[in-house]
Formats: structure tokens, C-alpha cells, sequence
């Protein structure tokens, strides 16, 4: 893939089982147990995810927790905690922004990046940038790149967990010709009957149905899926007007120790970042930490506010209370980063400026 005329890549991440992995992240003393993250068995509470062993002992998304646990009985339930997850979410975007710049999130644990211009440069780099994210984050990421939004989410599931499944163009009708309809965007339970009824049960059956007759039996739906089920997608990567987050890190010249050079260095980025939000008229709800280790470790440490901050001096003063937590401030980095998220916009504003400008 070089040059201008390379072919499109999207690149699709996903934290698989997000509420289980984040439980897990949260409680290390749940690694390697069957988890179970939903409602009450006693009030109809169904499972709303679940971990691979829970999986492997027959529990499936949607079931109702009762029968779950009797099914997985040694299974640890964990009741939902949604502010966790969508935390943990905001945290992705963000940091996959950091290394590949426009990032659109694609529901909770998910992302889209265009990521042609990296590919152009090494076909193993972007294995290594998720590597480090997944590092970074404590979660587990699977990714997948492919020339269009809806075949890379489709790769992505052939991942496995800490890998990437990359998709060629060429590739495309041979991935998809039997693979089964169910698999297709849009296509639920009614539909994928419609679709049997039609003589077609894979994806490569489904492409080789008249448009016509798709139409008949599905209206404007149908021409969709037989777009989708041909390969074609020209969906972009669609970045939010006003983002999720934004970040900015800074690599030293000298790994250091001193608190007083950290701190200037914070100071730099609460500049930065202030100057961001003021440009959009924006304020943070949550800030984040990360400090990248002389020896190639990465810490992150975040905190929700009670109330939204956007000035210099809140931004340097939050992030220093993060510096100073645990043992953090004693150790030598080789640089830091900061990261704003839950943004909204000032009663008032209607900035016009780019957020991501220098």
C-alpha cells in the first residue's frame, strides 16, 4: 500500500465484552473466573455481558440471570455500573486519538480510524500502536482494517483478542461469500428469514440475488443489504462536531524524576489543552493522567469532577493532585500526557475555530 492511489483502510477497534473486561480491570482478583455483569436474578435481571468462560459454560448474551447462574453456578455476578463503562469508553477514543488523530466512536468500547496513511507507512505499525493501547488501558483490544466501516467491524470479529485481521480489497467477495446472513449490518431475525425464504442463507447468496426481487421483498432495506452483502460501503469516518475528547502528551528531551520539571511540563499541557477548549468553546468533566515510564510502562490515572473546569491553572492543578497519587511522582518518566473528556459547551458559545488546530 503505497502512494495516493493505496485503497482505502478503516481501522475497526472494539474492547471485547467491555462491561466484563472493565469489572475485571477494576477487580484483578476476577481474572480467569467466569464473570457476569448484569441485573438481579431475583428481579428478572438478564446478563448483559459476560466473560469467555462464562461463554464457555454455556451462558449467552440476554440471558436471564437466574438461569445463567445455574447454568454457570461458580459464575461471579456484578451488578451494571454504566458510568464505569462509558469512562472506560471515553478513555479509548481518547487515547486512539492520540496516535491516529480523527477517531469516530462507534458506541461503547468501539472506535473507526482512518488509517490509510499509517498502513502507507508500515503494515506493522498499526498492530504495535493497538499494542500499546491495550497496555496503556488494561483492556483487552481486537481490531480489524478493511476498505470500508462495515467489512473492518466485520474483520474485526475474526480477530482474535490483542490481534488484528486485516482485509484486502481483493480479498473481500472470497471473506464474505460464506459467511451467513445474519452476519450482514441490518440484518435481524426477521430479516434473515426473509432472506432464507429468498433461497439465500450466506452472504455470497445474498449477493447474487436480483435487485429487483430485493426490493420487492424489502423495500429501499433490501438494496442496502445487497450493497453491503457486494462489498460496497462508502460510509466515511465521521468525526463529531464537538468531540469526546481531546489530548495532548510531551515526550522529554531527558527522562526525569524532579517534580518540579514534571510539573512545568503538566503546565505546558494545561495550556495547551485549555487553549483547545477555549477555542470550542468547551469545558472537561474528566481528566486523565498518563505517565510513560522511563523502562517502557504507561500509567493512567483519571478522575470525574464534580464540576467542569477549562482554565490552565485547574487543568495543571487536577493533573498534579494525579502526578502526586500513589508513588507516581517518584518514579522516572520519559514523558506525560493529559487527556480531557466529558466536554461540553460554555452557556453562550458558538465557537468556530478547530479544536485540533496547534
Amino acid at each position: 500500500m503505497k502512494g495516493a492511489g493505496a485503497e482505502p483502510a478503516i481501522l475497526f477497534v472494539e474492547v471485547p465484552d467491555l462491561y466484563a473486561e472493565v469489572e475485571r480491570r477494576n477487580a484483578p482478583s476476577l481474572l480467569g473466573l467466569p464473570v457476569l455483569v448484569g441485573g438481579d436474578p431475583s428481579k428478572s435481571g438478564r446478563v448483559q455481558s459476560l466473560s469467555q468462560e462464562a461463554r464457555d459454560a454455556g451462558v449467552v448474551h440476554g440471558m436471564a440471570m437466574a438461569v445463567a447462574l445455574e447454568a454457570c453456578p461458580n459464575a461471579v455476578r456484578v451488578p451494571t455500573e454504566m458510568r464505569r463503562y462509558r469512562e472506560a469508553s471515553g478513555d479509548l477514543v481518547a487515547c486512539l486519538r492520540g496516535f491516529f488523530g480523527e477517531v469516530e466512536s462507534a458506541g461503547l468500547g468501539a472506535a473507526y480510524a482512518d488509517v490509510r496513511r499509517e498502513l502507507a507507512a508500515s503494515d506493522e505499525g498499526v498492530g504495535a500502536v493497538l499494542a500499546r493501547a491495550g497496555t496503556e488501558l488494561r483492556l483487552p483490544l481486537r481490531a480489524g482494517i478493511a476498505p470500508s466501516k462495515f467489512l473492518a467491524r466485520l474483520a474485526a470479529e475474526e480477530a482474535d483478542r490483542g490481534t488484528v485481521y486485516r482485509l484486502r480489497g481483493a480479498e473481500t467477495s472470497g471473506f464474505l461469500a460464506s459467511l451467513p446472513v445474519e452476519r450482514l449490518p441490518r440484518v435481524g431475525t426477521k430479516t434473515a428469514v426473509r432472506l432464507k425464504e429468498l433461497g439465500a442463507q450466506t452472504v455470497g447468496e445474498v449477493s447474487r440475488l436480483d435487485a429487483g426481487l430485493l426490493e420487492e421483498a424489502l423495500g429501499n432495506h433490501g438494496l442496502t443489504i445487497l450493497e453491503m452483502a457486494r462489498g460496497q460501503d462508502r460510509s466515511p469516518v465521521r468525526i463529531a462536531r464537538t468531540p469526546q475528547s481531546i489530548g495532548r502528551k510531551k515526550t522529554f528531551d531527558e527522562p526525569s524524576a524532579d517534580l518540579a520539571v514534571l510539573t512545568a511540563h503538566l503546565g505546558e499541557l494545561a495550556v495547551s489543552l485549555s487553549a483547545a477548549l477555549e477555542r470550542r468553546g468547551l469545558r472537561a468533566g474528566r481528566v486523565a493522567l498518563r505517565l510513560f515510564g522511563a523502562g517502557g510502562a504507561t500509567t493512567t490515572r483519571s478522575i470525574t469532577l464534580g464540576e467542569q473546569v477549562s482554565s490552565a491553572e485547574e487543568i495543571l492543578e487536577i493533573g498534579r493532585d494525579l502526578l502526586l497519587r500513589g508513588n507516581g511522582s517518584q518514579d522516572v518518566h520519559k514523558g506525560v500526557g493529559m487527556t480531557l473528556a466529558g466536554l461540553q459547551r460554555s452557556v453562550g458559545e458558538d465557537p468556530q475555530l478547530d479544536l485540533f488546530a496547534p
